[in-house]
């Protein structure tokens, strides 16, 4: 299991910056999967990066170019740094960790959410 803690929501406008962290109660090397989806009322939840163990990056094509994830393995924290926020980017952003359980199936954690709002 894994607890996750997001942080760095808020209003900004639109063009501008901010960073989320997710901090995970576990080593961060171990979870199989560790990412960001995103949630706006009428929509369907999307998923929006994604960093596997390997290294290897996923991005949804709506963020590619202007986010990019990253993270710190010390701290046991990923980050989602979003530049040249739109106002479709309006969202509660959630952390997602997905660790193969003992039959080989990913089993998801998710944190509580931390709230983007970009103004036009």
């Amino acid at each position: 299991q894994v607890q996750l803690v997001e942080s760095g929501g808020g209003l900004v406008q639109a063009g501008g910056s901010l960073r989320l962290s997710c901090v995970a109660s576990r080593s961060i090397l171990s979870i199989d999967v560790l990412g960001w989806d995103r949630h706006s009322p009428g929509k369907q939840r999307e998923l929006v990066a994604q960093f596997f163990r390997s290294g290897t990056t996923n991005y949804a094509s709506s963020v590619k170019g202007r986010f990019t994830i990253s993270r710190d393995n010390d701290k046991n924290t990923v980050y989602l740094q979003m530049n040249s926020l739109e106002s479709e980017d309006t969202a509660v952003y959630y952390c997602n960790a997905k660790i193969v359980d003992a039959l080989g199936r990913y089993v998801d954690y998710w944190g509580q959410g931390t709230q983007v709002t970009v103004s036009s």
